[in-house]
């Protein structure tokens, strides 16, 4: 992202390929920000696990939290919340209609070969 223009082709380029979806990460600190959202043709909006831990505890985080779902799915796209860790966590994020969650409460990260045979079935 430090090469917006750059970015932006590699991005439109992918995008010309089937099935392939693009994601831009950690939505809410570093690089990310609202004007990529404008410029950047991307599929999905990871929610970054800072907010997801904070929001059980913290309204401003909830807020925000709420507010990145909201306007993702106004700009046609999806959520994935980063870190669900806590039924408490899956819950809320549940009732904000994220789109989909990945953390430990799902699963431990996992070999290669056993996400492979888990496809599979």
């Amino acid at each position: 992202m430090e090469d917006p223009q750059h970015s932006h082709e590699v991005i439109k380029e992918l995008k010309e390929c089937k099935n392939i979806k693009v994601a831009i990460d950690d939505f809410g600190t570093g690089y990310s920000s609202l004007s990529y959202l404008k410029d950047i043709q991307a599929d999905i909006l990871k929610i970054d696990i800072s907010f997801v831990r904070a929001m059980v505890d913290d309204d401003k985080s909830r807020i925000i939290v709420k507010t990145i779902i909201n306007l993702a799915k106004e700009l046609g796209m999806k959520t994935l919340a980063e870190g669900v860790e806590t039924q408490i966590q899956y819950n809320m994020l549940k009732e904000m209609n994220v789109d989909y969650v990945q953390g430990f409460l799902l699963s431990k990260p996992l070999p290669e070969e056993i996400v492979e045979e888990m496809v599979k079935l």
